[in-house]
């Protein structure tokens, strides 16, 4: 059983007053936030400022590995067992272009997956409190901090906006 993150848990109903404590808890050093909403939205990412995903890393390497796994592989058989037909060289670049995307993709989207799987696991939110509320049409943000900070930080909460907050210990 994971053990329970201690901090701050706030209720939001605007997106407005989120993002503006967000954005005042980012400026108070508080970077480990959790932030919950029911759908996407521009405003919230921008107030949070996570870099950009790995993903598109992985599954730019391992496209440009399964494009050169097609080819390379595609050369190695043709000049392992070459046949001439109509005199053509053995190892024509035009004919390997089908295995070579197709190998690009496979690889590609077969990383994507695993990619979201391991960066998901790496970043767990075990231990850190949820409403049902998330998933409707409250926004949520939850502060690991801890004694007097969970004071402070509570107090900011309130003064932008929050319909709820109640601590974690």
């Amino acid at each position: 059983m994971a053990t329970s993150v201690p901090g701050v848990l706030a209720h939001f109903a605007h997106i407005d007053g989120a993002a503006d404590a967000i954005r005042e808890l980012k400026a108070t050093g508080h970077k480990d936030l959790t932030v919950y909403c029911a759908m996407h939205n521009h405003e919230l990412e921008e107030a949070i400022g996570d870099p950009i995903s790995a993903v598109r890393y992985w599954t730019l390497f391992f496209g440009l590995l399964g494009c050169a796994s097609g080819f390379s592989l595609a050369i190695w058989m043709s000049s392992d067992w070459p046949l001439l037909v109509g005199g053509k060289p053995i190892t024509a670049i035009p004919s390997f272009v089908v295995i070579g995307f197709e190998l690009t993709i496979l690889f590609g989207s077969l990383a994507t997956v695993a990619a979201i799987i391991i960066l998901s696991a790496m970043k767990s939110l075990k231990g850190r409190p949820y409403h049902p509320k998330f998933s409707d049409d409250h926004i949520g943000i939850f502060v690991p901090c801890s004694g007097e900070q969970a004071a402070a930080v509570e107090q900011l909460l309130v003064g932008h906006g929050s319909v709820e907050v109640s601590r974690d210990a």
